[in-house]
């Protein structure tokens, strides 16, 4: 496995135990949490929002959890109702971060950010990425935009929401419940039981999986389904089954690189594993690997990879699946807002 990737402090997830130091600082950073929350819940700083519903994705814990495919899955959903959703980010990582900008399926990654570019591939609604979610709303809205869908943002208090959806990952959940940095948790998981939904990212389902897995009392599960291996230079995509029995080189450059090397193996793939960091920019030197096995990569890390690609570099791209019943539950949410009066 590549040894450029930014992994946690073992003791989040592993059951070792924190060191004071950590604990300490984890005790400032929950106090400033709280007085920031205190703050906005009191009123003495200002919330803004726009003219028409906003839902929030987020986590609690610090990394990936599936907000994307989730936040793709929903704006098709809430197109094929009727709404008119757009998608406000704040484009981790991108150049000239000070500029808010529309993103197209043509803007460059650089510009736009990885998710924000592969959610406007993905689906073709507009998206906003802008230091201030609030602003970035507010010009979905004003774009014609009835239906505004953050992506990321459970902290970003500043921007009024309607409806928030936490995702958690179902592998390491809350690891050991503490607060950053003698934890993963951003905020204390009381906190959870604030928001609207609840969704368990369940990791890639495979074939002949009977999704039996139990889920806690108020959660939902989700299932990212992966079925294609798309080649990054174009051409004719390829059953993910055309890999089983052979080995490739896999690579993930997201929060939880072996959730992806996970759903491979499940498959039958022999895969040879290199994790990046999170939003990584990839270089020529980083996709050289020694042998000519081909190279399989998350659709978020093909965004940024086509100019370095050859002709053994495919995208796997991922769907969420939840229950009906979830997306029944969400929509009929959402109609009581656009009928509630005021």
């Amino acid at each position: 496995m590549s040894g450029r990737t930014r992994t946690p402090p073992r003791w989040w997830f592993d059951g070792a135990a924190p060191p004071l130091w950590s604990r300490l600082l984890a005790g400032v950073y929950g106090g400033a949490v709280a007085v920031r929350r205190g703050l906005y819940a009191r009123g003495l700083r200002r919330r803004l929002g726009a003219d028409a519903p906003v839902i929030v994705i987020g986590n609690l814990i610090a990394g990936g959890s599936g907000k994307t495919p989730l936040a793709i899955a929903l704006v098709e959903r809430l197109r094929d109702a009727g709404w008119t959703p757009g998608v406000a980010s704040r484009g981790y990582g991108r150049d000239r971060a000070e500029d808010a900008l529309w993103v197209t399926p043509d803007t460059p990654v650089a510009l736009a950010g990885d998710e924000p570019l592969l959610v406007a591939r993905r689906t073709g609604v507009r998206v906003r990425v802008d230091r201030d979610r609030a602003a970035a709303a507010r010009a979905l809205v004003a774009a014609g935009c009835d239906v505004v869908v953050c992506d990321d943002g459970l902290q970003h208090y500043r921007l009024r929401r309607d409806l928030e959806i936490e995702v958690i990952d179902g592998r390491r959940r809350y690891g050991n419940g503490l607060l950053i940095p003698a934890g993963p948790l951003r905020e204390p998981a009381e906190r959870a039981g604030g928001v609207a939904f609840r969704v368990v990212n369940r990791g890639t389902a495979v074939p002949g999986e009977t999704g039996s897995e139990s889920t806690g009392f108020g959660e939902w599960p989700m299932r990212l389904q992966s079925t294609r291996a798309l080649p990054l230079l174009g051409g004719r995509p390829l059953s993910l089954d055309a890999f089983v029995g052979k080995r490739v080189h896999a690579v993930a450059g997201i929060g939880d690189p072996e959730r992806f090397f996970a759903g491979l193996r499940a498959r039958g793939i022999g895969v040879v594993p290199h994790a990046f960091p999170d939003h990584h920019r990839y270089r020529a030197g980083d996709l050289q690997f020694g042998s000519d096995l081909p190279v399989l990569m998350t659709e978020k890390d093909a965004v940024k990879c086509a100019a370095l690609a050859g002709e053994r570099h495919y995208s796997v791209p991922v769907d969420a699946g939840l229950p009906e019943a979830f997306w029944v539950a969400l929509l009929d949410r959402l109609r009581a807002l656009r009928t509630a009066p005021g």
